[in-house]
């Protein structure tokens, strides 16, 4: 950034605290209270091991300047800013609600989901009830459901806190657990099981159900894998099965993706990339899925896995995506769908795949994006200017990375996708597995965790922007924009 554009980013910001000061405002927009850091542009960043006291801290920078302290210290050298009373070991990801002011972070060494509150910059609380660790973790945004996959049982955790004392619930399958998608109101869970071809869903139970359900298993209706507890159930794991009460078989299903309107679950069937057959998408309706008591309703469809075409609207149907489908993200009407390809030289390669919604057909075929591990971990997120961002894990023992000079010598992590042109410009620095990514959006710019560092880029161009003063001593894991305008500015994992 030369000197002129500096001096003009200082002059706006200056202009702006005097707003605030010559109102006697504590409000910076929204309604919301100026936070005791007096930031308004806060990236929260998880750091494990960052010091031999502790292993874990959240921090924060001043996303605006790029800066770890305030914009007039004499002296940035060590962090001003970071989370009151965070006790988590391991802090892993964050899933942001900046609209509830809000975020809930999960700690992997600890196995325990903090509460964090934005406005007053503390840790709130710990959710209790919580099975050992856990291979996935959401919260609802009403903070009235946590769900969680076990990493040692493979059962589903429901911490039920919609009434005045909170009640876990473990339900278990069949199939061992290990993947988790709720949807973004917060009333759909679908949880799946690695090597398996089945989905399973939780319902709560009304008055009348516990009752009729309490005499053990045989009471259970059809597709009840699970309810508990045995002797007075207020919770049921059900199979996904279709209206002849038939179990719908998919193709080693690893997540499910919602739409705008929240009618419709895309299942992603993660296919060659998790020993299976055929990576495509299957949307199913998530009425029937609906967790609330008493309020699923209707049936799913029979699932066709040998349809070759699925049509404007339809559901229980099939559509094919050739480059890989182990994540995805919802924009209005259009889904990015990304995997991993098996290549002819016995490779691994990332691509991209654009599937028009209204139609349920494939919109801009299969490109070349970073490579990642098959069906393993990858984040997306929507960025200014028209750009849509994906980080892989595991981009070092791809197609790039054994066939560097057919890729211009470039295997880096990240992707930066313009959804307007539909063009791709992968990142060239190659700093590790982007495990973390946060959209600063109104400012074009996006932060990373890549190889346990704190990055940043510009989303014009995809240039990098200096970092000096924004790294972290230990390992950074994930990141959020925190003062973002909506929760939908969430790193989809």
């Amino acid at each position: 950034m030369n000197n002129r554009s500096i001096w003009m980013s200082a002059a706006a910001a200056l202009l702006f605290a005097a707003g605030l000061a010559g109102c006697g405002s504590t409000t910076y927009f929204a309604g919301r209270t100026l936070p005791p850091s007096g930031l308004a542009n806060r990236v929260l960043i998880t750091i494990q091991n960052p010091s031999a006291a502790s292993s874990g801290a959240l921090q924060f920078v001043d996303a605006y300047y790029d800066i770890r302290c305030k914009y007039n210290s004499t002296s940035c050298t060590s962090p001003a800013f970071s989370i009151a009373g965070f006790s988590g070991s391991l802090p892993t990801t964050i899933q942001n609600m900046p609209e509830e002011e809000l975020g809930a972070v999960y700690s992997s060494g600890s196995g325990s989901l903090s509460l964090i509150n934005y406005a007053t910059e503390k840790s709130s609380s710990t959710v209790s009830g919580l099975s050992g660790l856990s291979s996935s973790i959401f919260i609802t945004r009403n903070q009235s459901y946590i769900f969680a996959t076990s990493q040692g049982t493979g059962a589903l955790t429901v911490v039920d806190q919609s009434s005045s004392s909170a009640v876990t619930y473990t339900l278990s399958a069949p199939d061992k657990l290990n993947h988790l998608s709720v949807n973004t109101g917060g009333s759909v869970a679908l949880a799946f099981a690695e090597n398996s071809n089945y989905a399973y869903y939780p319902l709560k139970l009304t008055a009348a159900q516990t009752l009729a359900y309490k005499g053990g298993s045989t009471t259970w209706p059809t597709g009840a894998v699970d309810c508990e507890p045995l002797n007075a159930p207020g919770w049921c794991l059900f199979q996904a099965r279709d209206s002849s009460k038939t179990a719908l078989v998919f193709d080693r299903p690893v997540k499910a993706v919602f739409s705008a309107d929240g009618g419709t679950a895309y299942v992603l069937n993660c296919g060659p990339e998790c020993s299976g057959t055929m990576a495509s998408i299957t949307p199913l309706p998530v009425a029937p899925m609906i967790f609330l008591a008493g309020e699923a309703s209707g049936s799913l469809p029979t699932v066709n896995s040998s349809s070759a075409v699925c049509t404007s609207g339809a559901t229980g149907c099939t559509i094919p995506i050739p480059g890989g489908a182990s994540n995805a993200l919802v924009d209005s009407s259009t889904l990015y769908v990304v995997g991993q390809k098996w290549m002819s030289d016995s490779h691994w390669g990332g691509y991209l795949t654009v599937v028009n919604l209204s139609t349920n057909q494939i919109s801009v075929p299969a490109v070349s994006i970073s490579d990642g591990t098959p069906g393993g971990t990858s984040r997306m997120i929507l960025a200014d200017n028209n750009t849509l961002w994906i980080g892989m894990t595991g981009c070092t023992s791809g197609e790039r990375a054994h066939n560097l000079a057919a890729y211009d010598y470039n295997d880096g992590c990240l992707t930066m996708f313009n959804t307007s042109t539909n063009t791709v410009t992968l990142i060239e620095s190659t700093p590790g597995d982007a495990t973390g990514i946060a959209a600063v959006t109104g400012l074009n710019k996006i932060y990373t965790a890549e190889g346990g560092q704190v990055y940043i880029y510009s989303t014009v161009d995809g240039s990098a922007i200096n970092n000096d003063n924004v790294t972290v001593t230990g390992t950074a894991y994930d990141v959020a924009y925190v003062d973002a305008t909506s929760d939908s500015d969430n790193t989809d994992y």
